[in-house]
Order: structure tokens, then sequence, then C-alpha cells
């Protein structure tokens, strides 16, 4: 055979598609079905009325079936664009926006325009794998940055970090995996030593319309000159269960997106136009939907923690929760991705282990577990802390 990339050759399985497999072939009672706790997407389609919308666009609108903008619609730019602007109290336009193929792309995009094989990337840890895995494809080390028992990064411990070869910081915020929220106070403080530094911001805000707090999570895009350190990343499939048509967005300085329209214009030539379409409606005629899925969540994080009392006699912690995340501590004598297992056999849950979010050899990481309960309702929840508690090694 002939030879693989050794970057690719070497980057970890998508951890997702691993942990699908501990489940092929096994049959689980109808009385204790299987419960997916390892994903953190919408499993429901999006709203009737956008997915009339879909069809009507699908039907009538010839361009939609043609190649379009390499950087998206222009109106969903601009309308983006004013929910920023509204959002955050900044001036956001439409010329600092790039629409992606998902925020995963946007990642990418962002990456390739300020790194190469041998640069830095610091990444907090637990750490969202698929940036992990991008960095590794591209030759670039991640840099891992500890955080502490509120898994919060410390920008004085980053700063620590930061070499000749260090070009950006990684935040995302609500975190994924441990569903932690970073005070805007902190990401303030990520921003300032970044500028001072000379190297760029990435915040990823993937989960920002499932934030706990009211009015904007940060003061960011305040700032009159924003652009020459953050690199804004968004997504529209959770907020508007649009995960199958992949539609993301990425917010930074024009001159930068130039570069972005390069590698866009290599790896997909435009984001799906149908998708785009949708995302635009949603902006328009979805807040009050919106606001009512926050609800949801919200109420679930709530009985995730509410309902956490009878493992924690146990010696379970809950580290974090919020967005679509709970991130644990279990209590027993062997490694996050035996007990990810072993939880498949003796309980019928599908979740994902720490080590997945972690250097390899992390000892936190072995003793840590992502639950993303999204997906299943109050009683779901109860259920999952239920099935829990009978788990024995």
């Amino acid at each position: 055979m002939t030879p693989f990339n050794p970057n690719l050759a070497a980057t970890f399985p998508p951890p997702v598609m691993e942990a699908r497999r501990w489940i092929e072939g096994k049959v689980f009672d109808a009385d204790r079905p299987l419960i997916n706790v390892s994903q953190a997407a919408p499993t429901e389609p999006p709203p009737d009325e956008m997915r009339q919308a879909i069809a009507d666009v699908a039907l009538h609108r010839s361009d939609a079936h043609l190649y379009g903008p390499v950087l998206g619609l222009p109106a969903l730019r601009s309308e983006l664009a004013r929910n920023i602007s509204r959002r955050y109290g900044g001036s956001v336009q439409a010329e600092h926006i790039a629409i992606t193929s998902g925020c995963n792309q946007a990642f990418c995009a962002a990456i390739a325009t300020l790194a190469g094989p041998g640069d830095e990337v610091i990444l907090p840890t637990p750490w969202y794998f698929n940036h992990k895995m991008w960095l590794d494809m591209s030759g670039i080390k991640a840099v891992p940055l500890a955080t502490g028992g509120d898994l919060v990064p410390d920008p004085e411990a980053a700063d620590a970090l930061i070499t000749t070869r260090t070009r950006a910081i990684v935040l995302v915020t609500p975190n994924n995996p441990t569903g932690v929220e970073y005070a805007p106070s902190v990401i303030a403080s990520f921003r300032d030593l970044a500028r001072r530094r000379g190297i760029a911001l990435i915040i990823d805000e993937t989960y920002r319309d499932f934030h706990s707090q009211p009015g904007p999570p940060h003061d960011l895009f305040a700032d009159p000159d924003w652009h020459d350190t953050v690199i804004h990343l968004y997504s529209f499939s959770k907020s508007y269960r649009l995960t199958g048509h992949r539609v993301g967005a990425l917010v930074t300085a024009p001159a930068r997106l130039a570069e972005v329209e390069k590698f866009l214009d290599t790896v997909t030539i435009c984001p799906a136009q149908i998708g785009q379409y949708a995302a635009l409606w949603g902006l328009r005629n979805l807040d009050n939907w919106l606001g009512a899925e926050r609800q949801k969540i919200l109420a679930r994080a709530a009985a995730m923690r509410d309902g956490f009392a009878l493992l924690a006699r146990q010696g379970w912690q809950l580290l974090g929760c919020g967005a679509y995340f709970a991130y644990l501590h279990h209590p027993f004598d062997l490694p996050s991705d035996d007990l990810a297992r072993a939880l498949v056999d003796q309980c019928a849950i599908l979740a994902l282990p720490g080590t997945m979010f972690a250097p390899n050899g992390a000892a936190e990481g072995e003793r840590q577990l992502r639950v993303a309960f999204a997906n299943i309702d109050e009683t779901g929840i109860a259920e999952v802390q239920k099935r829990l508690t009978s788990f024995h090694p």
C-alpha cells in the first residue's frame, strides 16, 4: 500500500464514531433502551415552519441549486452581522463575516490563515477533540493549557506557554465538553493577553444561544478594534437544528477573510445554498422559538444539577454543567475509556470518556466523563442518574 500522510495517520479516530462502534451488534432490552448522551447535536429536525421555508427555497429558487458566493449569501452575512451587533452591543458588518460549511470548517479556515507546520496553538483542557484533530492533521502543535477545579482557563498560565511559534489561543464558551461559561472578565483578559503578545484569540461560541445569563456573554465586539485580535466562530446547527445542512460562520477582519476565501474555495467552493437560506429565515423569524428552546436546555441543566445529590454521595462530582453538557468526575479505579465501555453493557448508557478530551496519559482525563444531556428530557436525565448510581465495576 502507498504511504499515508503521517500527520493524518497519527491523528486519533473521530471520537463519536469510535463510541458508536461500542454499540454495534448489541441488543438492548425494550424496558431499558440505550440512552445516547455521546453527541452534542439535535436529534429532531428543524421546526415545521422552517422546513416549509426550506421546501419553498428548493422548489422556487433556481439559484439555490447552483454555486454561490464563496464567503456565503450576502443577505445572510448582513443579517448575521445585525444579529451579532444587536446581541453583543458592538459593531459588526457583513464584510467581517464568512459563512462556512459548519462551525468545524470555520475553525479549520481560521487556523489555516494563522498557522502552519511547526507552529503552536494553545488549547485549554479539557479540549474539544475536533480542534485537536485539525491541529494534528495540519502539523501544528496543540499546547495544552490545564484548567483548575473550576475548569476555567487562567490568562497568566496561558501567558507562560506563549513562545515565538504561538499563533493563537482558543476559547470555547459555553464550553464543550464541560458546559462551563467563561465570565466576561476572563474573556476580556484573554483578549488583552492575545493583543499584547501579537497572537489571535479564537472564541468558539457554538452554544451561545443556550447561555444561562441574559445579555451579552462578553464585550469583545464593543471594542472598535476587536478584529485586530478576535476571531469569532458560530454555528447555526445547534440553534436551528440544521446539523445536516452544515451552516456555520467565521467573524474576523476583512483582510483575513481574503485568506479565508482561498481556503473555502479550495475545500467546498461555497457553503450549501439551501442551508444558508434556512439560516437566514431562522434569524428573521425564529427568535421566540429559539428563546423557548433555550429555556428547555436551561431546565435540563437544572435537572442535572438538582438530581445529582445521590451520585455525589457515591463519590461522583459534577465538575461543570451548562449548555448541552455535564462534565463528571467518577469515583472508580479504572480509566474513563474503560468505564464508558462498561456503561454500555451494564447501564445501557453511551457517553464519552474524558480521555477523548485530554492529552494522552493525562490523569484527569482518566477520571472524567462527558454527558451530553440536551437531547433527553428531565425524565431521561433522572434515568441516566439512576442508572449511574447502579454501576459497580
